[in-house]
């Protein structure tokens, strides 16, 4: 009976650290599932247990049973106090002044679950843009039509340009609009046609998928992806990227030609392309999503092989790039190549001469948001990152907005830099 005790004791120890834990980080990403109706859960967890203890006669049973007590009493302090911040932040956000909000706000995209959180955004002037998925959105393809429908009315409204309505409809495993749009096959499945044919196969189905988005009031697809594929398609390291499953070939040639074709198929119906994910996956084999990750090839070799369908699509068409978060070791060792001015600038702006948009990909990523964000978002946007992208957990972006927000305010963002995005953003339909 004494062992069945103590190992209760311990057990309401370690479930008091746990809660106090998830409630001190309930803005955290990784916490995403608790929100809402989880949170209520929590404290009211919190509350009973205390009232337990008491009843209990714990509070009685000297130090250790009041320390007891009192940890269960924390969480939904911290709770508050975790909630309180996040809205003080998101207070401030919205009170930024209009100047300010016209200069940075034309720099983020963000995923949301509230239309009318987004839309107090989108007219105050910001974001740029959202990113829909059937998870943030959770709408019939007639509501979500509806929803961007009336985001772009309120856009019009306040005199500001339209949204970039983004999607990620790469077709295969990543079909985040499907349903309600049509689940296509990977454009790893043409990859064994014939040559001539591959590249009419591709093009209609970039035409069939960019009708179906065009359709919804979506104007870019975060697609196609670049990467090459690797030798081996599992691997134990990736739990969420997946490249072995979404890249089109191992062959540049191969994925250049369907790409490309991919793309102008996208454009023949309206919607823009953002190919992903430079300097390329295939080589990496940590998941971006939750850890860093470091790319060691050879320049030289890139060139020769995994950069060549990025070179030549964006010469080709009017795609723009997406940088992932895997650093460059040859290039810049100490940060991903997503805010690395080595990567962005030295080899996209001036070796390449790319000056079409380019954009991150989600900041909310653990290779980014799980070490120091800030830094992240200010070195982006003085390499020459026009987009900022917020996706998987759109309530981050009042912190990440305030990290730019206050770079900005103490003179830390190169304004020459700031005003080249903006005419690339212009020159891209993004701004007017």
């Amino acid at each position: 009976m004494h062992i069945i005790k103590k190992s209760g004791s311990v057990l309401l120890w370690l479930a008091g650290l746990a809660l106090f834990f998830a409630a001190a980080n309930k803005n955290d990403p990784y916490l995403i599932a608790l929100r809402g109706m989880g949170n209520v859960a929590l404290a009211l967890a919190s509350i009973v247990t205390v009232a337990i203890l008491i009843r209990c006669g714990v509070w009685r049973r000297g130090v250790g049973g009041r320390l007891l007590v009192l940890l269960w009493c924390l969480p939904s302090l911290a709770m508050l106090s975790a909630h309180a911040t996040y809205e003080w932040r998101k207070g401030a956000v919205l009170q930024t002044d209009a100047a300010r909000a016209r200069i940075l706000g034309q720099h983020f995209m963000v995923g949301y679950s509230s239309f009318s959180e987004v839309a107090e955004l989108a007219e105050k002037g910001l974001i740029a843009g959202v990113y829909i998925t059937k998870h943030n959105v959770g709408a019939t393809a007639d509501g979500l039509k509806a929803e961007i429908s009336a985001l772009q009315e309120k856009r019009r409204n306040a005199g500001l340009p339209a949204l970039i309505i983004a999607a990620d409809q790469e077709g295969g495993i990543v079909s985040h609009l499907a349903p309600p749009l049509t689940r296509l096959p990977a454009l790893a499945t043409l990859a064994s046609l014939p040559p001539e044919r591959r590249s009419a196969e591709a093009e209609a189905f970039g035409r069939v998928q960019g009708q179906e988005l065009a359709g919804l009031g979506v104007t870019l697809n975060l697609a196609p992806v670049l990467d090459l594929r690797p030798a081996m398609t599992r691997n134990r390291f990736d739990f969420n990227t997946l490249i072995g499953y979404r890249a089109i070939s191992d062959d540049p040639a191969v994925v250049t030609d369907i790409a490309r074709s991919y793309v102008r198929g996208l454009a023949a119906s309206g919607v823009g392309a953002a190919v992903k994910h430079f300097p390329g996956l295939g080589g990496v084999r940590t998941d971006t999503h939750h850890f860093s990750a470091n790319l060691d090839t050879p320049v030289e070799q890139l060139e020769a092989s995994d950069w060549l369908p990025f070179r030549d699509v964006l010469t080709n068409t009017t795609a723009q790039l997406m940088v992932g978060h895997v650093t460059l070791t040859a290039v810049d060792p100490d940060r991903a190549a997503s805010h690395s001015r080595r990567v962005i600038d030295g080899i996209i702006r001036r070796k390449w001469n790319y000056q079409g948009v380019v954009m991150t990909d989600d900041l909310v990523m653990g290779a980014i948001y799980q070490h120091n964000v800030c830094t992240a978002v200010v070195e982006a946007l003085n390499a020459g990152v026009d987009l900022l992208l917020v996706a998987f957990d759109g309530a981050q972006f009042y912190r990440i907005f305030t990290c730019a927000s206050d770079a900005f305010a103490q003179g830390n963002l190169d304004a020459a830099t700031l005003r080249q995005s903006e005419g690339r953003l212009k020159g891209a339909g993004r701004v007017d």
